[in-house]
């Protein structure tokens, strides 16, 4: 859990209308490569931990006979169910509300469980123990994000960058120096160091597997506007009254920037780090 910070239900409220439109996807090839680290032949069944509108979930779901997503967001919940009718696999597709720190929650065992840029909301230790108990002898728990040590530029594209920097200053003029989560603030920001967290709950590991990113992505005003209402430091219901000034504010920067109203950009690379519960252990 994050020093001097208390999970409250706010901390995306609003955010899941935006996320799909507004995120970066995870880097094309990720599917192939845990089908081929993990051997995964559509048989098993996957645990999404902090599992948002689905993303990763539905982008995994071919690989297993069931998958099964947890949030303890009611609108990210909602935006999976419907992600897993649009793509016909709302029959193997399970959606529970609820926080990572109540599990088991009579969910079973996994082949696998994934936490997709998830884990630093959590009780970090008793969340590992307990998925680590949730899986099968010889299953995995992957961690999954996006690579942040990498530069990525739009030379060689048609528009200009989207102006995350200014977007960022705009949010602090509206909300504050400090960042906002929740009905709270996160002065030094999320915890790291996962690797420790799960060597203590007993998993063997880690395996890492970096999936290129860098495909060219063109992205629109709207796509942007998206982006930034996913995130939880800016989620819609922050700015109260002044939510629509705000919006206009942004607008008007992305337009100053792009007259056309589009920005080139290229998808991140994604970090996998795959750990282990051994053979023949309680």
């Amino acid at each position: 859990m994050v020093a001097d910070w208390e999970w409250d239900d706010t901390l995306f409220a609003g955010t899941a209308p935006y996320y799909r439109r507004g995120r970066l996807p995870y880097a094309p090839g990720l599917a192939d490569v845990l089908a081929e680290v993990l051997d995964l032949d559509g048989r098993g069944r996957l645990l999404d931990v902090g599992c948002g509108p689905g993303t990763l979930a539905l982008s995994l779901a071919h690989l297993f006979d069931e998958v099964v997503g947890v949030d303890p967001d009611a609108g990210m919940i909602a935006e999976a169910g419907r992600g897993a009718a649009e793509r016909g696999v709302a029959e193997k597709a399970r959606w529970v509300r609820a926080r990572a720190e109540e599990l088991p929650a009579g969910l079973g065992t996994f082949t696998v469980a994934t936490f997709g840029q998830s884990f630093h909301w959590m009780d970090r230790d008793l969340v590992a123990a307990t998925v680590r108990d949730m899986l099968r002898p010889g299953g995995a728990l992957v961690h999954i994000a996006d690579l942040k040590t990498e530069t990525r530029t739009v030379e060689g594209l048609p528009y200009p960058a989207v102006p995350y920097a200014a977007l960022e200053e705009l949010v602090r003029r509206y909300l504050g120096p400090v960042r906002r989560a929740g009905q709270s603030l996160l002065p030094h920001g999320t915890p790291g160091n996962e690797a420790a967290v799960y060597a203590r709950a007993g998993l063997s590991g880690p395996r890492r597997h970096v999936v290129p990113g860098g495909q060219a992505l063109e992205r629109t005003g709207d796509d942007v506007v998206a982006w930034v209402f996913s995130m939880s430091y800016a989620a819609p219901h922050l700015f109260g009254p002044r939510r629509d000034d705000f919006e206009a504010d942004v607008r008007r920067l992305l337009r100053d920037v792009s007259p056309q109203g589009r920005f080139s950009e290229r998808g991140p690379s994604t970090e996998v780090f795959v750990w282990r519960r051994g053979y023949g252990e309680r």
